[in-house]
């Protein structure tokens, strides 16, 4: 039996109904010298804040289109809309509604393909917000005391995921890669948070979702990572797209929208700390897991630009998205448009990486693969490690001192997780962090000399 949602908190509620009040596209309202835009946004999905939730909070948007005000004479207006997924921006775009949206790259091509049905200018993809190379943004958990322990136990399973989502393809590529195909077990349409709380109660077997949720129920104690979106090997993307209507009456507003976003992304990776604890604050989310995706080394990585391998996924995705009859047809290469961002100008920015020195080992944080992040409660910033051993003997330093969360890369994927909810194996005189059981048992079946530990065996291991 599903669960009911929760009531919206009053602060939420009025934000809504504010959101439906101000639904009209600047296409449509503005007139003399004022413009409107609205943007759809995904608070809680975490690796959009870029376009969305941070964007909002930092008010850059608003910043540079005042600026933009000073320069032609004209006021602007922002209108946000704040949604769960990105299917419900998709509608308002193609209602005329929303302008702007922010949205994971299989919304993101069912957007481009019924915008081009619907006929007319259709949309564009302008920009990328976070990605993942290997797909490690999506993830399938179960309830701890679950008897899964591999994707092919879920079979005949209830598994709580949002239908057309990058989680959801994520999970339909992943079982048919373990042989087990979508009929075989039974798929539960729901939204993230409903997902999640179905999970808590016990009325569904596995959650398969996007950012933030996975971390969010892991980090709360009810539940264990048994698929990593990584083990896929398929890039996974989240990205800005423009009612192209509004882009062509309005350039400036989208040329504003992306070097705003360009000021959150430099934000959000010279200040990830700070920029985890605005999001965390503005969406409800625990900060330390806001920080495990968008802080240095983080699951996601923000940058602005259209990468040629990230497009080619997106290429890639559009047979199996027909296959499983979400999406009909889509023309990629006018979808995909550069463009706004060539005008925009918009200069590097670096991703955000662990760095300094490890004070317990006494050595350079100089291997990303290696590079670990520990967050102890009362402190300001969080202390690099060099090595998951290097993290472990800092946290066994630190005695009583509570830690608020350590991060470490998986030994295989390289997929950030707390290292008190891994699967440790012990190599020799190496210590080694595994996100999956999948994962520590393929490394134990290659190295037969190493064995497996528990948090609490490689604490005391190091």
């Amino acid at each position: 039996m599903s669960r009911k949602p929760r009531p919206l908190p009053p602060a939420l509620l009025a934000a809504a109904v504010l959101a439906g009040l101000t639904g009209c596209s600047a296409a449509d309202a503005s007139s003399g010298s004022a413009v409107e835009v609205v943007v759809g946004y995904q608070s809680k999905t975490i690796n959009t804040v870029t376009a969305g939730t941070l964007l909002r909070a930092r008010g850059y948007f608003e910043q540079q289109l005042a600026a933009e005000g000073k320069k032609n004479g004209r006021t602007y207006k922002v209108s946000w809309q704040d949604y769960d997924s990105g299917a419900p921006i998709t509608a308002q775009m193609l209602a005329d509604k929303t302008d702007i949206g922010s949205m994971g790259d299989y919304p993101l091509l069912i957007n481009g393909s019924r915008a081009q049905e619907a006929g007319g200018p259709g949309t564009r993809l302008v920009s990328i917000t976070g990605y993942n190379e290997l797909g490690a943004l999506n993830s399938v958990v179960v309830p701890n005391a679950s008897p899964a322990h591999t994707l092919a136990d879920l079979k005949g399973r209830k598994v709580s995921t949002s239908v057309g989502s990058a989680a959801d393809g994520t999970l339909v590529q992943a079982l048919r890669k373990a042989g087990v195909q979508d009929s075989d077990i039974s798929k539960q349409n729901q939204q993230p948070a409903i997902g999640a709380s179905a999970l808590q109660a016990g009325s569904v077997d596995a959650l398969a979702q996007f950012v933030a949720w996975p971390g969010l129920v892991v980090f709360g104690g009810g539940a264990r990572l048994l698929y990593d979106g990584a083990a896929l090997g398929r890039p996974t993307l989240h990205g800005v797209v423009v009612r192209q209507k509004y882009g062509a009456a309005h350039p400036e507003v989208v040329e504003a929208f992306l070097r705003a976003q360009a000021d959150a992304t430099r934000y959000l990776n010279e200040q990830p700390l700070a920029a985890s604890r605005q999001v965390a604050e503005a969406t409800g989310l625990a900060p330390e897991v806001v920080h495990l995706y968008n802080g240095p080394n983080g699951i996601a990585t923000f940058a602005l630009p259209l990468r040629p391998e990230l497009l080619a996924a997106l290429r890639d995705d559009v047979p199996f998205l027909k296959s499983v009859g979400v999406l009909k047809a889509l023309d990629l290469d006018t979808f995909v448009d550069p463009s706004y961002l060539a005008k925009a100008a918009l200069p590097d920015i670096a991703p955000a990486r662990i760095t300094g020195t490890d004070a317990v080992c006494g050595r350079p944080v100089d291997d990303p693969a290696k590079a670990g992040e520990i967050w102890f409660d009362g402190e300001d910033a969080t202390r690099p490690a060099a090595t998951p051993a290097c993290l472990l003997k800092a946290v066994r330093a630190a005695g009583d001192k509570k830690v608020r969360a350590a991060y470490v890369p998986d030994a295989a994927t390289g997929t950030r997780w707390f290292a008190d909810k891994d699967l440790w194996a012990q190599d020799g005189a190496e210590l080694l962090p595994f996100t999956t059981e999948d994962g520590v048992k393929a490394y134990l079946a290659a190295h037969p000399g190493a064995r497996q530990l528990s948090y609490q065996e490689a604490l005391a291991a190091s």
